[in-house]
């Protein structure tokens, strides 16, 4: 397999793709309305998820067979797509986003792709295929669509800064690549893997030249529904890298349990959506937008490269360390956030 020739196909279609979007988009009317929420700036190109889909959906159907297993992947991914289209355009509840997402993880178990043990820093990895209800590995079902739901809602609980997701989407991507490729540690082939997670990586770090801010384009719930979609499919694709998704995204996935958890203690709806994301309080502590998230990438792309080199155990010993790691940066930006208060007074 020449990876390099299908990096530079990528990396073609993927700026053939976006540099469309952005000629074809507002002759089509398809853009932002930064009045909506107070901004005063020029409308931009909306729906870039359109052309994130589109270069990895037609570049992955270069390279890859397409057998049933591949074929349901892809699907799945398209519908997650169109349906988070359709929330962007019209505007779905959250209680049908849910939905649509609990019904991905479903299709995608059903579909041959599944968790099949959880990892166990402590002993043998947790077996799940010998819970059976009804014919069905129930355990296994669960948690594919409870990792699907989780790895989906993170990566849009992020797009609230430009450029976020696709960063994020682009570290995971290359690591899983790394992953899929490094020698000596697979029982199973793990060369769809590795060229799909190559192509997204490519295409969402092409995406991310675009929308760093500040934007030229931005991917709305489109671009990062599929993004997480396929990001925690890849990572139960062919076994194996569940762990390492787990410490690579480490970081926004500790971010969405704190903000689901203080939503909950505070007596509001989960799906409810506000600005106290990890992202929103380094901004709140004097932190610029860039450096947010270029903080964010670092603690990403350092985490990332760990899971390359530990085995399972020490990644979840590693991800413990990225939890204290985040503790202690959130006490650190509680405290700026106080004395910038302290000062404005």
């Amino acid at each position: 397999m020449n990876y390099l020739v299908i990096a530079v196909v990528a990396l073609l279609v993927s700026i053939l793709m976006i540099r469309g979007a952005l000629w074809l988009f507002p002759k089509w009317g398809l853009m932002d309305r930064p009045h909506k929420y107070g901004l005063k700036r020029a409308p931009i190109p909306y729906y870039g998820g359109i052309a994130i889909v589109a270069a990895f959906i037609f570049t992955v159907l270069i390279f890859l067979k397409l057998d049933f297993k591949l074929a349901i992947f892809l699907l799945i991914a398209l519908g997650v797509a169109m349906i988070s289209f359709i929330d962007d355009r019209r505007g779905l509840s959250p209680y049908l986003r849910l939905l649509m997402q609990l019904a991905a993880g479903v299709a995608l178990f059903f579909g041959g792709i599944f968790v099949t043990a959880i990892p166990n820093p402590i002993g043998p990895e947790i077996a799940l295929g010998n819970w059976m209800l009804g014919g069905v590995a129930i355990g296994s079902l669960l948690a594919t669509v409870l990792w699907v739901v989780l790895i989906m809602n993170t990566m849009n609980w992020v797009d609230g800064l430009n450029g976020l997701p696709s960063g994020i989407s682009t570290i995971a991507a290359l690591v899983m690549f790394a992953l899929a490729v490094k020698p000596g540690i697979h029982a199973v082939d793990q060369s769809t893997v590795a060229v799909m997670a190559l192509i997204l990586g490519i295409v969402a770090l092409v995406f991310c030249f675009h929308d760093f801010y500040p934007a030229k384009i931005l991917m709305g719930d489109t671009g990062s529904m599929f993004l997480g979609f396929v990001l925690a499919g890849l990572a139960i694709y062919s076994g194996g890298k569940l762990a390492t998704a787990i410490l690579v995204l480490g970081f926004p996935i500790l971010d969405a349990f704190w903000v689901i958890l203080r939503r909950i203690f505070s007596g509001n709806s989960p799906f409810k959506g506000d600005l106290m994301h990890f992202h929103h309080r380094l901004q709140y502590a004097g932190f610029t937008v860039r450096q947010a998230l270029l903080i964010i990438y670092l603690a990403c792309l350092i985490f990332g490269v760990l899971a390359i080199f530990l085995d399972t155990g020490q990644k979840l010993w590693a991800l413990l360390g990225l939890m204290a790691t985040m503790a202690i940066f959130g006490f650190i930006v509680v405290i700026l956030e106080v004395e910038k208060k302290r000062q404005k007074r």
